[in-house]
């Protein structure tokens, strides 16, 4: 069983600051095609716009591959539902609207560390429960 999900960037920064932690899982899932993400273009734009923060000191090139790779593995939608439950951050705001488009067709999570900035809902996980939804599906 594939699983499609939304990867929250704080996942990702996680993942690229330690790749042996739940994040880093959940990202070398996507790359082993475990895991579709899904994004659209507010999502990827905040990627690169954190991931390129002098604070995380990540190379550049390597944001790029990753950021690619991301892209290239994706599904990607533009479709926003026109009503969602609100989310306490308007930047959380398209993570949870392409996770409610997606949903519409798939079984589609949201992965992120900060679980209380969106609606409490069973498809809202973090990395440390998504880890162990893999590791119950081998």
């Amino acid at each position: 069983m594939m699983f499609y999900a939304v990867i929250d960037t704080n996942v990702l920064v996680s993942a690229l600051l330690n790749i042996n932690s739940n994040p880093g899982i959940v990202l070398c899932s996507v790359f082993n095609g475990q895991t579709t993400p899904l994004i659209n273009t507010d999502i990827l734009a905040e990627y690169r716009e954190v991931l390129a923060r002098k604070k995380f000191h990540f190379p550049k090139e390597t944001v790029d591959i990753i950021l690619k790779r991301l892209e290239n593995s994706s599904l990607k939608t533009e479709e926003i539902p026109a009503e969602f439950p609100e989310v306490s951050d308007p930047k959380d705001r398209c993570f949870f609207a392409v996770t409610m488009a997606a949903r519409q067709t798939e079984e589609a999570l949201l992965i992120t560390g900060n679980i209380r900035h969106f609606p409490q809902q069973p498809f809202v996980v973090t990395p440390a429960q998504f880890v162990e939804m893999l590791h119950n599906r081998a």
